[in-house]
């Protein structure tokens, strides 16, 4: 563990704005908390025992902590703390203003901060789209702070990084990270028609029926926070910018990769290269679903992690 610890329980006064009455379903038997984390105020939704094992579970874009919203209650049934964030620049979080802000080493510093302000020495970290590349880059980098990771529906940064240099197929597929480059022009378009290309984007690309009205009601009143767009936008420019690679290649974590099997956005082969890098890897494939599995399948993905992260062998959990 660091000698100074980089996390600390806040006011949620701390926060941009204030949280939302409704924030929290009904559904989720989960409460709201402020995080100061690597120097950032995050909100943060926890659940389940306090003395529970910590779980921390890592959305994507564009959505925020609301993404895992139907997880988090068989994951704290099952005994587990678990800890949800709005990583920095998403809704009730704070948003730095530099896209160097967004670097994927300070968002993985941001989950050891958490990990310290729960007073623990390690946590199962779990992340979706680009919450499992902070949590790949938190398992390659900071190994001694995660107990097993799950990866879900991204690749290993090397294998993408790879993936990116010689597949035409794979460059195709992300041809939005070098849209997002341009200035302005995201956001703007975006937001257009009350978010209607980001909401046409979620329907078009998951199983029907996946996202509700209600479901994208509550992601326009995240985007709409001030600032919010553009730094989720941020967090693409500045991969691209920096450009990283990280300092090893092998995951010495175990770790268990999820992968829809109709994900658009990202080619099929790159969950079994991903595992090839883990010294104690395995996959769990669902070929039904799409790059939103975690909507589409969340008992099912919700089981696979608590499985994982439990000491005890799968299917032994009263």
């Amino acid at each position: 563990m660091d000698d100074a610890p980089t996390g600390r329980p806040v006011d949620e006064a701390a926060l941009p704005e204030p949280i939302p009455d409704d924030e929290i379903p009904e559904s989720v038997p989960g409460r709201s908390r402020a995080i100061e984390a690597n120097g950032v105020p995050l909100h943060v939704v926890e659940a389940g025992p306090e003395d529970g094992k910590l779980l921390v579970l890592l959305h994507g874009f564009p959505e925020f902590w609301y993404g895992w919203n139907e997880a988090i209650a068989p994951l704290a049934n099952a005994g587990y703390r678990v800890v949800v964030p709005d990583q920095r620049g998403y809704n009730c979080s704070a948003k730095p203003p530099a896209v160097r802000d967004y670097r994927i080493g300070e968002l993985a510093r941001d989950v050891v901060g958490l990990i310290d302000a729960y007073d623990r020495e390690t946590a199962a970290v779990a992340g979706h789209d680009w919450g499992a590349a902070v949590a790949w880059w938190l398992a390659l980098h900071h190994e001694d702070r995660v107990s097993e990771l799950v990866a879900v529906n991204v690749p290993h940064p090397s294998v993408f990084e790879e993936a990116l240099r010689s597949s035409w197929d794979q460059r195709l597929k992300s041809w939005y990270m070098l849209a997002f480059q341009l200035p302005k022009l995201p956001e703007a378009v975006a937001s257009a028609g009350n978010w209607r290309l980001a909401t046409n984007a979620l329907r078009d690309t998951s199983a029907p029926g996946t996202f509700t009205d209600e479901d994208l009601r509550r992601y326009r009143q995240a985007w709409d926070r001030d600032g919010a767009f553009e730094a989720m936008v941020n967090w693409y420019r500045a991969i691209v910018r920096d450009r990283p690679e990280p300092a090893k290649t092998e995951v010495a974590v175990p770790t268990l990769v999820i992968w829809g099997g109709r994900d658009r956005f990202l080619a099929r082969r790159l969950a079994n290269e991903s595992v090839e890098r883990c010294a104690d890897g395995r996959l769990l494939a669902i070929d039904d679903a799409t790059h939103w599995v975690v909507h589409e399948h969340p008992h099912r993905v919700a089981e696979a992690i608590a499985d994982h992260a439990d000491p005890l062998p799968p299917g032994a959990r009263e």
